[in-house]
């Protein structure tokens, strides 16, 4: 296997200051002769694929992802504040046998540094983020390395503090609307999906809370297209209110980010150190199964009632025959995190049976 672009055996600091790594760091850029012919968000692009946020930790990132021909690149999600970063170490392999089920999840996993295919990994890293004045400029930045027939996309969320109130958690996501929108960013994504920042959860399963923040971020950001990302639904019927929500404020729901589960040592002991850190986000090849379903769910959903949101899948994409399985199974446009890291051509050899 190739060297990946976020090297998991050095930090998060050391990456965002060095990085990325291997054939992402050699300059060669990959070209397209034809015109831009896939339309996503409205835009014109070379392909439906790119990266989603978490891999792409800063402009130097994001670059050489469009340099490598990963048309759509969301920077990793930012902050209204700064927030530290998970201690190392951030990335694991992990080595399920086959699908990671709902019920194999409930069991632990044991992770080591042996990155083997199939491919999957546990990552995290509590969603660092350095100040606004330092990202904002960053995502600027970022944005003039865009090319023609490709989009970049700014991810941001809300940050929970001991002692707020709803009302106060709103209004977080509200301010980091507004800073990611202040960057010039065409289209932004909200978070609610992590699952690696302790008592924060997934909002994206609080109804509720999905609703008023999504609210209140159009009210924000008026016109400009919103990306809701969540996490994976095992109920039809949450997940049916979920896409009315969508319907009604977004533009484009965006599924899966990982499936959390137990992750230990050939021990049994807690392998990455810290608290809130006991279970962790999966993610590679053995969460396929998840995203796919997803999609399709939200498929039918959209077509019963004839919503208006576009459909991104992520989960498991290792090879040009994932990136198929999701446009057939109804995706508007594909991401891949773990397998583009470890695969710099992703991107080159999907475009090639276009």
């Amino acid at each position: 296997m190739l060297r990946p672009f976020y090297d998991p055996e050095k930090s998060y600091e050391e990456n965002y200051e060095r990085g990325p790594f291997g054939i992402f760091s050699n300059g060669e850029i990959f070209t397209v002769a034809k015109q831009p012919a896939f339309s996503v968000h409205g835009k014109k692009l070379h392909s439906k694929f790119g990266i989603p946020p978490g891999p792409l930790i800063n402009s130097n990132f994001v670059a050489a992802a469009f340099q490598k021909g990963f048309d759509i690149c969301v920077y990793k999600t930012v902050r209204s504040e700064s927030y530290p970063s998970h201690p190392f170490p951030n990335v694991l392999a992990v080595h399920p046998a086959g699908d990671l089920t709902m019920d194999i999840a409930k069991k632990p996993l044991i992770a080591d540094n042996d990155y083997v295919e199939p491919l999957s990994i546990t990552n995290s890293f509590g969603v660092p983020s350095k100040n606004p004045d330092v990202w904002q400029e960053d995502v600027k930045k970022a944005l003039k390395s865009q090319g023609e027939g490709q989009l970049l996309i700014l991810s941001f969320m809300g940050t929970i503090k001991e002692g707020q109130t709803e009302k106060e958690f709103i209004q977080n996501h509200v301010d980091a609307a507004r800073l990611s929108k202040e960057t010039g960013a065409e289209i932004l994504e909200v978070n609610l999906s992590c699952p690696n920042i302790g008592n924060e959860g997934l909002i994206c399963y609080d109804l509720s809370a999905t609703k008023k923040i999504c609210q209140a971020i159009k009210s924000e950001i008026g016109n400009t297209p919103l990306v809701i990302k969540i996490g994976y639904f095992d109920d039809d019927e949450e997940l049916k209110k979920l896409a009315e929500i969508a319907n009604e404020y977004a533009d484009d729901v965006s599924a899966i980010n990982t499936l959390q589960a137990t992750i230990v040592d050939k021990q049994g002991s807690q392998i990455l150190p810290g608290k809130n850190r006991a279970k962790s986000g999966v993610c590679g090849a053995s969460i396929k199964w998840a995203g796919i379903d997803m999609v399709r769910r939200l498929k039918k959903i959209k077509n019963d009632n004839e919503y208006k949101f576009s459909i991104t899948g992520i989960g498991g994409v290792i090879t040009p025959g994932d990136f198929n399985d999701y446009i057939t199974a109804g995706s508007d446009a594909v991401m891949s995190a773990t397998g583009a890291m470890w695969n710099p051509y992703l991107a080159q050899e999907i475009k090639a049976n276009l």
